[in-house]
């Protein structure tokens, strides 16, 4: 007859223990980590953002670019000049009444 020797259950538990905590922190760091899912959502919100805020200002560059073209020299916008003269510089017709 053969004798069974009985291990100590402490290395069962301990690989258990060691298994779970090794899982915890992979799952931890896959989610919160500095390349984990939520970055990851930071990520394409701030890019979005900039997307957006790229489209407006090419917007207004457009629209500037625009109003610079009708200013120049080879296409002169009568209307616009007047609007900016008045704008700007103040100028008032003779035949207009100002209030203020």
């Amino acid at each position: 007859m053969t004798q069974q020797m009985k291990r100590a259950p402490w290395g069962l538990a301990l690989y258990v223990v060691l298994t779970i905590v090794l899982g915890g922190y992979f799952t931890f760091a896959s989610v919160q980590g500095d390349y984990g899912l939520m970055r990851r959502i930071e990520i394409e919100a701030e890019a979005r953002a900039l997307r957006e805020e790229r489209d407006a200002l090419n917007l207004e560059v457009a629209a500037l670019k625009n109003k610079t073209r009708r200013l120049s020299d080879g296409y002169l916008d009568l209307d616009l000049l007047d609007e900016q003269a008045r704008s700007v510089l103040g100028y008032v017709r003779g035949d207009e009444i100002v209030i203020r």
